[in-house]
């Protein structure tokens, strides 16, 4: 019975009125377009994403870092929202260069700790590892979620206006039909 009522707008009834079918061929429309493009932009958005995070995780390295000072421990203005502090570190680069540079560390360590940190392929201090595997298929499916929520929008959106047209030209039409029945 609820499928029947489902379809009350396609069925033959003296009361039906053409914007009734109207409104049904248009959700009918915006729903197997949202669904099109679903079937769409998830895909190759979750894809996009899992290739980015494959390619971080070939392109980042682990490397151990040697500060080259002790670590300030009372300047402020250099503190983190995490409590860390910057300061110069040396390291080695892929191609055997000793580079030189600035990262974020707990403060207080003495000139000569060892800290552990990411490079890219270049030798460049990066600022996080890479995502790994499970959180990168985690991610690649919210940013596919996302991405659908934000392509299906204005699809919903021109949907909604579109219906809204037709409550407003439905109620018109009960105005003119309430002027020619209410005085009788």
């Amino acid at each position: 019975m609820s499928g029947e009522r489902h379809l009350w707008r396609w069925r033959s009834n003296p009361l039906r009125r053409r914007e009734d079918v109207l409104e049904a061929w248009i959700v009918l429309a915006v729903w197997a377009v949202v669904a099109l493009v679903g079937a769409v932009v998830a895909p190759l958005t979750f894809r996009t994403a899992e290739h980015r995070f494959a390619e971080q995780r070939a392109q980042r390295h682990p490397v151990r870092a040697v500060l080259t000072a002790d670590a300030p421990q009372d300047i402020a203005a250099q503190w983190s929202a995490d409590g860390r502090v910057q300061d110069t570190v040396r390291w080695v680069a892929p191609d055997g260069t000793p580079r030189t540079g600035h990262t974020l560390v707990d403060p207080s360590l003495p000139r000569g700790t060892t800290v552990h940190l990411w490079q890219d392929d270049r030798g460049r201090l990066v600022t996080s590892a890479p995502t790994d595997r499970a959180e990168a298929r985690i991610e690649a499916g919210l940013l596919a979620a996302g991405a659908v929520l934000v392509a299906a929008a204005p699809v919903l959106g021109a949907g909604a206006f579109a219906r809204a047209r037709l409550d407003r030209r439905r109620l018109a039409l009960w105005d003119r039909e309430w002027d020619l029945v209410g005085p009788s």
